[in-house]
């Protein structure tokens, strides 16, 4: 495993903290046109991602990238999840990796 350039655990809320670094998020499709899209991040804020190919609505996607700026994640990797998650455990994650149990992931 590559351990070299790890991917950080956000939602919406803590992306600004890693402007120009990758992150990784899970992030419910509400648009799409192929290459763009708009969704809600797991604690329920807008988040854009580009570097996608169409994605159905409502489905679910985890991708990591480069956050660009506070709403915005230039894609290199994206998995779809389908349409259910449980959105409220991956958001409790994103605040344990990067609160009180940070020394325990990358």
């Amino acid at each position: 495993m590559d351990t070299s350039n790890p991917s950080a655990f956000v939602n919406a809320e803590l992306l600004p903290n890693f402007i120009g670094k990758k992150v990784r998020a899970v992030v419910q499709v509400h648009q799409s046109d192929g290459g763009v899209a708009i969704g809600k991040s797991t604690d329920g804020s807008q988040l854009t991602v580009k570097g996608l190919p169409q994605v159905p609505a409502m489905n679910y996607i985890e991708v990591i990238g480069i956050a660009e700026s506070n709403q915005l994640i230039n894609a290199e990797i994206w998995t779809d999840f389908g349409n259910t998650f449980d959105t409220d455990s991956y958001n409790k994650l994103c605040q344990l990796a990067n609160g009180e149990f940070r020394s325990l992931f990358l």
